[in-house]
């Protein structure tokens, strides 16, 4: 061995990993792992999302899932060198079940696995037409009565949810269901997308208008067509609505506007939905098998209850409800709360001259927009990632091999990097009276992101507004709203015409009781969130985000949300999974999670 290539080793470990798999050999399998180990299955094995710890829990999903995964052609992917750093050996691999082709990367420490990542890229006899197998479009040759490519997609329009029902449904038009609808489409499942709004894209065009992505461009790219090269770094709301308008018509989406869904109910007997749905004004009923709330993470709002707030004379408004500064110049406005939404607001009111004041209720975690790119995201998703040779897909990857049980030691040293770099813009806010924290164990943005959805902002200016005074500044509790302002709990009154509730939202799980009833939310049960035991996410471990992405204990219903990474990534595995159970594939699931917190 010791005269191998580092590509001839790893290799032999492939053989000697897939021999001990084709034969049934758990207990050889096992012990090629490390005692601290971690495999992360994206559907492959498990179909589920699922992350096993230690030998007992490879162990465990092997007992279960072996026997019908029958994993086979375990080998370093095309193209790819493994490479050695720090004594760990790091490959991309591909492998091979009965019924679906897999994709991965493997780290090796001291010849054995320490972390896994198996994911499905397509179900064998169901691959996406693309490439070689992309559709012919023109019709060559003679034929009496064809119909065009728009005849036939008027048809389609016109039969799909009428004489022909869905086989899958979309509630929720945003980024989030475009993606997974573009997925469904490419594997061709029939599936309608429903949204209230006039036009695509309006979730984002009807937010504040300052409002903007706070990640770069290389991290948000859409499944199939990614952002053109000359697109900006940022991008403005209204260019994201327009993108998604435009997305929608090439990628030739059953997407319905000024659509509300009105109820849903499952028929265990048939196995399928029955989803009322308010259509521009005619009621349809529609029948999928099954149904994917993408109505958003930050979408079920969450609105405080203060006394005096029928009292207050002025306006009130949730964030999500902010239509922008322009009728407040001159005014007074407190916004209440104090993370991205808080100071996108209180920046954009400032610029408009209003006289404006954040209220702080907890701790924030502020990073720098240029330092988060540069230290925490640089590597993966940049314009240099890409000029060496990172491409979306693998940086997707990479992301989603660090399991979330030790995601966060490698997030700390890189906050340690931004509250070193920054430390005189940290010693402003702490003078200035901002409430600072990094997360409950140092590694800062992401892992608050992961764990609670909140606690954090991006610091694109409002920072300096508030070092500098010009954002005024105020901790402290709410007490109650009077006729003329907010009263906090040392007494202050802060005069208003406006208050904000930038307040953020709840789980997504509330969207499920407005539409089946609170006995199917809490059977579903909390969204978001990995039981890491910190400030708003509790225990215990779950090990995977919940209900996220991956079958719930409602069945036929999933949960689809997140940023744009993560509805491009997801909405991968997702729908395979769906397209499996349109194709009558066996789907025997792994770790079905159980429910531990209702809201």
């Amino acid at each position: 061995m010791l005269d191998t290539t580092l590509t001839d080793q790893t290799q032999a470990f492939l053989d000697t990993f897939g021999a001990a798999l084709a034969n049934g050999d758990i207990e050889a399998a096992t012990a090629l792992f490390q005692d601290d180990c971690y495999w992360r299955d994206l559907v492959s094995f498990t179909w589920n999302l699922k992350t096993v710890e230690g030998k007992d829990g490879v162990a465990d999903m092997l007992r279960h899932q072996l026997a019908t995964t029958k994993p086979s052609g375990w080998k370093l992917a095309e193209g790819e060198l493994p490479t050695e750093e720090g004594g760990i050996t790091t490959a991309w691999i591909e492998f091979e079940t009965e019924v679906a082709r897999g994709y991965g990367l493997l780290r090796l420490k001291d010849g054995k696995i320490w972390t896994l990542l198996t994911t499905m890229a397509e179900l064998k006899g169901h691959e996406e037409p693309k490439g070689f197998q992309r559709p012919m479009g023109a019709k060559h040759g003679a034929g009496k009565n064809r119909t065009t490519w728009k005849e036939e997609r008027e048809k389609e329009e016109a039969e799909l949810g009428y004489t022909t029902q869905p086989y899958c449904l979309i509630i929720g038009g945003g980024q989030g269901g475009i993606a997974m609808g573009a997925r469904l489409r490419q594997l061709g499942v029939p599936t309608i997308i429903v949204e209230r709004n006039d036009r695509p894209g309006d979730s984002w065009r009807k937010r504040y208008k300052s409002l903007c992505l706070h990640d770069p461009v290389w991290y948000d790219h859409l499944p199939y067509i990614k952002f053109p090269d000359n697109w900006p770094v940022f991008s403005p709301k209204d260019k994201i609505g327009d993108w998604l308008e435009f997305y929608t018509k090439v990628m030739e989406l059953n997407y319905w506007t000024r659509t509300t869904a009105k109820s849903a109910t499952w028929d265990d007997d048939a196995k399928e939905w029955t989803v009322t749905v308010d259509r521009d004004g005619e009621e349809v009923v529609l029948k999928p098998k099954q149904l994917i709330m993408a109505t958003g993470m930050s979408g079920k709002k969450r609105m405080p209850e203060f006394p005096g707030m029928d009292r207050f004379k002025g306006v009130q408004q949730h964030s999500s409800e902010h239509e922008g500064p322009d009728q407040w110049t001159g005014k007074k406005v407190v916004v209440v709360g104090s993370n991205n939404s808080a100071h996108d607001i209180c920046a954009a009111l400032w610029e408009h001259d209003a006289d404006v004041t954040m209220v702080q209720r907890s701790s924030t975690h502020i990073v720098k927009s240029d330092t988060l790119m540069d230290v925490g995201l640089g590597a993966l998703y940049s314009e240099e990632a890409v000029a060496n040779g990172m491409t979306t897909e693998k940086a997707d990857l990479i992301f989603a091999s660090l399991p979330y049980r030790i995601m966060h030691e490698f997030q700390i040293p890189a906050y340690e990097e931004m509250k070193k770099r920054d430390a005189d813009f940290y010693a402003g806010l702490e003078k200035a009276g901002f409430w600072l924290d990094w997360g409950d164990d140092g590694s800062g943005l992401f892992m608050k992101y992961l764990r609670r959805g909140s606690g954090y902002y991006i610091d694109i200016g409002a920072s300096q507004l508030i070092i500098d005074g010009e954002i005024k500044l105020k901790r402290g509790q709410v007490v109650e709203l009077d006729e003329t302002g907010v009263v906090l709990d040392d007494g202050t009154h802060l005069d208003a015409d406006l208050v904000v509730y930038a307040t953020g939202y709840n789980s997504m799980n509330g969207w499920v009781a407005d539409l089946m009833g609170q006995d199917k939310a809490d059977q579903l049960g909390k969204c978001w969130g990995l039981g890491s035991d910190t400030t708003k996410d509790p225990g215990p471990w779950e090990g995977e985000q919940r209900n996220m992405w991956k079958p719930t204990q409602v069945e036929g219903l999933w949960m689809h949300g997140g940023n744009l990474h993560q509805s491009r990534h997801y909405s991968q595995y997702l729908a395979l999974q769906i397209k499996a159970r349109m194709e009558g594939i066996p789907t025997p699931v792994y770790g079905l999670q159980d429910v531990h917190h209702l809201s």
